[in-house]
């Protein structure tokens, strides 16, 4: 069985830089909603706002931990949904990837429309419908052009958006710590128009609803450092710097705008940063101030259409989504995939326009919670794989696992609950939990669909089909005669108990034997996107080893590295080896990511052979890693 040549036509290429990956972590979190809708908080909670956004960035730092404890163990595109499938199931994955790909499609459409509204502040004449179609094709080029295209345009656009931050925290410090011209130390509007907590300190926590949403964007940088050179180190590097990112760009200027304006103010309404800086006496604040919030909104646009298309990309991987979404262009990008996620946002377009307090507005309130969804599928994830990680391979450790883990899980519950009794939010949550609905019953209709291979007649005893064989230990199952073996295991490939049940077969039939380790990446060469270099070769060194004990008992066997995902392995397996008896090696039960995903049951209903179950102990495994 050869490997795809280096250069077919489904392969990512790794042209992300790590200055690329610095300011997409950076600037991922930093959007219109801490621009435009920090405002609306400081008007809701009071001057003890940036509280609740200190609770929000701990909650969301809690996640981005989570995320990278798990992807410096398995950078890969699309991260959080393999390891949402590995953990919990089939379906744990269909409904993240799906509902992320949603979430991010109807950003797509709301940011053309929301960056045509500023765009209008300067060509009122032009129809917003127009802007918004021209912003949205001009992203979408960016897209389609190269990775790193991408990532150029949104190292400017993050930069321009920290610059602004960095501006703001300057010139708010000189003037509340009275170092501004005409100005004494002044810090009256904290406490001023009814106090601290003029809604009572209840407000901070209630507002976590509206605030979580502008925060969304940093786990981006764990999809995007599959497409890089380093994955892991770009992928470390953004996790540890999330805590630093959320004090200073988000705490910290919530906290200068609630000094610098009155928490009742009018003018916090419609943009917090402009009146501030017009309150200092910054001419042409206006202007420069809506310039940055265009520049968040096409930053948002950007990265929008980059995370949808790689959603695509790894659902039509795992064939839960046309596979000709898969095709990428001699430059390694998923124009297929990129066009289909720009669909939809040219129907939120029109629909912005054609019905934009029915239609769009439903698009929108149908996603409003989908976001906690995916977030807390991957705490669940998390406290899950935690206890299948090598010690060796924990690059990045959650704190304090699991108390941690299960409060930002009951937190992340709480929001929701929230969401449900507040009744500005409880439609976004009914309408969202409707959306997750449609995407399970999607899920359960297509896995119902059968996918049986079918093989050429093959010598087995006692008909087709493995349930009667149940799992074995070496040597249970009486078989007929045996010519072709598959042999598909792991890091349990060396393991004590498969080397003696093949011995054993050995010893009853005259067959050649062929080895099979689910570990290479989802594609080969510079393209490889999903398994880290090292988890690979280290697969490589322990089929090596096995083949080498295998051939000197006397087996006439071959092996190779297979796709990532078992199933995959085994469809191609099966269909060029054509076995007659397939042998499937796993860990135990409680360390067994195999064993949750139903592989050895899911073997049994799709192939027409027996297929035995070894199970290898912990103590009986040489690992190569």
């Amino acid at each position: 069985m050869e490997t795809p040549p280096q250069g077919s036509g489904s392969q990512l290429h790794k042209d992300l830089r790590q200055r690329h990956l610095s300011m997409i972590a950076i600037g991922g979190v930093i959007g219109a909603g801490l621009f435009v809708g920090s405002g609306v908080v400081i008007n809701t909670v009071g001057p003890g706002a940036f509280l609740s956004y200190a609770a929000t960035g701990v909650l969301i730092v809690m996640v981005m931990r989570m995320l990278g404890e798990m992807a410096t163990a398995n950078p890969s595109t699309g991260s959080f949904v393999e390891y949402a499938r590995q953990t919990l199931g089939g379906w744990a994955g269909f409904s993240v990837a799906w509902l992320y790909w949603y979430f991010w499609v109807i950003v797509i459409g709301f940011e053309a429309v929301a960056g045509a509204g500023i765009l209008q502040l300067w060509l009122p004449h032009v129809p917003l419908w127009v802007m918004s179609l021209v912003l949205l094709l001009l992203m979408t080029a960016t897209n389609m052009y190269s990775v790193r295209s991408y990532g150029e345009f949104e190292f400017w656009f993050a930069s321009i958006k920290v610059l602004a931050i960095c501006v703001f925290l300057v010139c708010g410090s000189l003037f509340v710590l009275g170092l501004w011209p005409g100005r004494a130390l002044d810090f009256s509007n904290l406490t001023a128009h009814g106090g601290f907590f003029p809604k009572g300190a209840g407000a901070i926590f209630s507002s976590v609803v509206i605030v979580i949403f502008s925060m969304v964007g940093a786990e981006i940088a764990t999809i995007a450092a599959a497409e890089s050179a380093e994955p892991e180190r770009a992928i470390a590097k953004a996790t540890n710097s999330v805590v630093i990112r959320i004090s200073i760009f988000f705490v910290g200027s919530l906290f200068l705008l609630a000094v610098i304006l009155p928490w009742n103010s009018t003018k916090l309404g419609s943009s917090p940063y402009v009146s501030a800086f017009q309150e200092m006496g910054i001419s042409g604040a206006a202007d420069i101030m809506n310039a940055v919030v265009l520049t968040a909104v096409l930053s948002c646009l950007n990265s929008g259409l980059y995370t949808s298309s790689r959603m695509l990309f790894v659902l039509a991987a795992d064939g839960e989504a046309p596979r000709r979404l898969l095709a990428v262009n001699r430059r390694g990008v998923p124009v297929a995939a990129i066009l289909t996620s720009t669909i939809v946002g040219y129907a939120c377009v029109v629909a912005a326009y054609v019905s934009p307090k029915t239609v769009f507005l439903f698009l929108l309130n149908s996603s409003g919670a989908i976001i906690l969804f995916v977030y807390l599928l991957i705490c669940v994830s998390q406290l899950v794989m935690r206890r299948t990680l090598p010690p060796e391979r924990l690059r990045v450790k959650m704190w304090f696992y699991p108390v941690l883990t299960l409060l930002t899980i009951a937190a992340m519950v709480a929001v929701l609950v929230s969401m449900g009794v507040r009744s500005d939010t409880r439609s976004q949550l009914l309408l969202s939990f409707l959306a997750w609905g449609v995407v399970l019953s999607a899920y359960f209709i297509l896995r119902r669909r059968p996918r049986v291979i079918t093989l050429p007649e093959v010598a087995v005893a006692g008909g087709a089909g493995a349930a009667a064989y149940g799992d074995s230990s070496p040597g249970t199952a009486a078989l007929g005669p045996v010519s072709r073996v598959l042999v598909v295991a792991n890091e349990t490939v060396q393991a004590t108990a498969l080397l003696t049940e093949l011995r054993g077969l050995h010893d009853e039939h005259s067959a050649r034997y062929f080895v099979c380790v689910p570990a290479r990446p989802l594609h080969s060469g510079q393209g490889a996107v999903w398994a880290p270099d090292t988890a690979v070769t280290a697969a490589e060194r322990r089929l090596e080893t096995t083949l080498g004990i295998l051939r000197g008992a006397g087996l006439v066997v071959e092996g190779e590295i297979g796709d990532y995902r078992p199933m995959h392995a085994m469809d191609r397996a099966v269909a060029e080896f054509r076995p007659d008896l397939i042998v499937i090696s796993t860990h135990p039960e409680a360390r067994s990511a195999w064993l949750r995903q139903n592989i050895v049951e899911q073997a049994r209903r799709k192939y027409p052979v027996p297929v035995r179950h070894v199970v290898s102990v912990v103590p009986e495994v040489i690992f190569g890693t």
